[in-house]
């Protein structure tokens, strides 16, 4: 654990949500929605600081009362709106800290476990070949483009699904990333991005009320120790 270095996570939560009224701090099993991913952040001993980038009050006070690691982030004007994307957010952040490594996820993956952050750091600070890390989900189901042209299967040649080429969904659960590399490309996913693989259920993302009522029941479940 020595040899890797400290990483800086950081979840940006805006207070308005389209499709899920208020959903980071929606409750959730118990607790607002975004305690779900700051607990699992904040037991990982290779995170030592949290960035909260939030236009929101209470999830501001919120995110300092209950988690040590966390420095809130008021998110400035011109980064405020629906339509300011994720980039702009990263590239702020990171200059509003002396950390050099970072882990970027997001407040709507309740399920991500702190073994799957801690196993990804080490894969990451394993190897150099990437400069960066993204988490993915396998596929192995049958897609068409518009067209009707099969993209991952000729539809002449019926297959049986687990038999299908893999192919990987990125399901934005996190990425890490260094200063250097985001200065530079301007993008969380670098110039040669290594994949890390987890599993589809630990991977549920909350975008709209059916993800939300899924990751409900997805907890119940592991919480009741059936998952």
């Amino acid at each position: 654990m020595s040899q890797i270095p400290k990483v800086t996570a950081l979840v940006p939560m805006k207070g308005h949500s389209e499709r899920v009224p208020h959903k980071n701090i929606r409750p959730l099993e118990g607790k607002p929605a975004f305690h779900w991913v700051m607990e699992t952040l904040s037991a990982s001993p290779y995170i030592n600081e949290i960035l909260v980038n939030t236009d929101s009050p209470e999830i501001a006070e919120s995110a300092k009362a209950n988690f040590d690691k966390v420095k809130v982030l008021i998110r400035p004007d011109f980064l405020l709106g629906d339509m300011v994307s994720i980039q702009p957010l990263i590239a702020y952040d990171i200059e509003q800290t002396d950390a050099e490594y970072f882990l970027q996820t997001h407040s709507t993956n309740p399920l991500l476990t702190t073994e799957s952050v801690n196993k990804a750091i080490e894969a990451f600070f394993a190897q150099q070949e990437h400069d960066a890390l993204f988490s993915v989900t396998e596929v192995k189901q049958r897609f068409y483009w518009a067209d009707g042209k099969g993209i991952n299967h000729d539809p002449k040649v019926l297959i049986r699904t687990q038999d299908l080429p893999p192919i990987y969904h990125e399901n934005s659960c996190f990425y890490i990333f260094s200063k250097t590399t985001n200065r530079k490309i301007q993008s969380r996913l670098g110039s040669n991005p290594m994949m890390f693989e987890i599993e589809r259920l630990e991977a549920a993302d909350i975008d709209d009320m059916e993800d939300f009522y899924w990751a409900e029941f997805l907890l119940k479940r592991k919480l009741e120790g059936n998952l």
